[in-house]
C-alpha cells in the first residue's frame, strides 16, 4: 500500500506574491516503489462565469469555461527510479511570480467570479499500478497598504424611513418608522470588524428582526456581454424581537475569509462589496438601506 501527500512548510497556508512556496512531497510505502517521475504544478486561475439572466444561457454555458491562468509552474522532483521502503521526503520550493504581464490576485471563492492557487503533485507509475495523486489549496493574500493608521475614515450616516425609499408604492403599506445610525467607515481594513451603531427612533408597527447583510457585486465582461450580479454572502441578526426605542444597537461583524477579498477591478471582471441594512416588521415587511464599501489589505 502507497501513498503520497503534500505538506506546505506555512501551516497557514498563507503566502504573498514575491515569496517562496517551500514544503515536502510525503511518499509513504510498505515496500519498495518504482516510479517513472514525480511532477510538480503550481497553478493560480481566475474563472470567470457569466450569468445566464443577463447573456442567455448558451453565452453564459460558453464563457464559464475559458478561464484566466495568472500563476503557471511545472517541475519534475524527481527522475525515474525507485523509492525505499517507508516513508520518503522529497522537498521543494517554487516562487510566487506572475505569469508574463499579469499579475496574482488575491485567493477569493465567489459564485460568478473564483480565484484560486493548487498545487498538484503526481507520481507516474508503469501501467499495472495506479498513478498516485494529491493536490492542495494555497492561499494569496496581497497588502494594499502598509498601516491601517494611515487609512482614511469616511463615516456614513444613515436614516431610513418611508420617504427615504425610492418605491413609491412600498411607501403607502409601510407604517410610520425612522431608523437612523452611523457607519464607522466605508474604508474597511479586511482584517479588521466592521463596526457601527443604529436607533429605532419610533416605529408604528412592531418590529420583528433587525439585520445586517454583506453582498458581493461580482461583474464579468466580455465579447459576449457582462454580467451583473449581486448575490448575499453572510446575514447576521443584531436584534430579535421588537427593539426598545431610543437605546443604541452596535453593528459588528467580521469579514469571512476566503468568501471576501480587497474590493478588485480589472479589464476583464470586478469584485465589489455593500452592506445591507435590514429592517424586518411582524407582518413580514421588509425594507433595507444600501452602503457600499471599499475593502482593503493592511499589514
Amino acid at each position: 500500500m502507497s501513498s503520497l501527500d503534500i505538506k506546505l512548510k506555512k501551516v497557514t497556508k498563507i503566502y504573498h506574491e514575491g515569496g517562496i512556496l517551500a514544503g515536502v512531497v510525503v511518499i509513504k510505502s510498505s515496500g519498495d516503489i518504482h516510479h517513472q517521475g514525480i511532477n510538480l504544478t503550481v497553478d493560480g486561475t481566475v474563472s470567470l462565469q457569466l450569468s445566464s439572466k443577463s447573456v442567455g444561457v448558451f453565452e453564459a454555458l460558453y464563457n464559464s469555461t475559458k478561464p484566466l491562468t495568472v500563476l503557471s509552474y511545472n517541475v519534475d522532483i524527481a527522475k525515474p527510479g525507485q523509492l525505499p521502503n517507508g516513508t520518503t521526503e522529497i522537498p521543494f520550493e517554487v516562487p510566487l511570480k506572475a505569469k508574463g504581464n499579469k499579475q496574482l490576485y488575491e485567493t477569493y471563492h465567489g459564485v460568478f467570479v473564483n480565484i484560486q492557487y493548487m498545487m498538484k503533485c503526481m507520481m507516474k507509475r508503469s501501467i499495472m499500478y495506479r498513478d498516485l495523486e494529491a493536490q492542495t489549496e494555497f492561499i494569496m493574500e496581497k497588502k494594499d497598504r502598509k498601516s491601517s493608521v494611515d487609512l482614511p475614515r469616511k463615516a456614513v450616516n444613515f436614516k431610513v424611513s418611508p420617504d427615504s425609499l425610492q418605491n413609491s408604492k412600498e411607501k403607502e403599506v409601510l407604517p410610520d418608522f425612522l431608523i437612523s445610525g452611523r457607519i464607522d467607515t466605508t474604508i474597511c481594513d479586511i482584517s479588521k470588524p466592521f463596526t457601527g451603531e443604529l436607533v429605532v427612533d419610533r416605529s408604528a408597527s412592531p418590529i420583528r428582526s433587525l439585520e445586517v447583510q454583506l453582498v458581493r457585486v461580482e461583474t464579468c465582461g466580455c465579447a459576449e456581454g457582462y454580467s451583473r450580479d449581486v448575490t448575499e454572502i453572510q446575514n447576521i441578526q443584531l436584534a430579535d424581537g421588537d427593539v426598545c426605542r431610543g437605546i443604541m444597537l452596535p453593528i459588528y461583524m467580521v469579514f469571512p475569509r476566503l468568501f471576501t477579498c480587497p474590493t478588485l477591478q480589472t479589464n476583464n471582471f470586478k469584485v465589489e462589496f455593500e452592506v445591507n441594512i435590514v429592517v424586518i416588521f411582524q407582518n413580514n415587511r421588509l425594507v433595507s438601506e444600501n452602503v457600499p464599501i471599499e475593502l482593503v489589505r493592511c499589514e
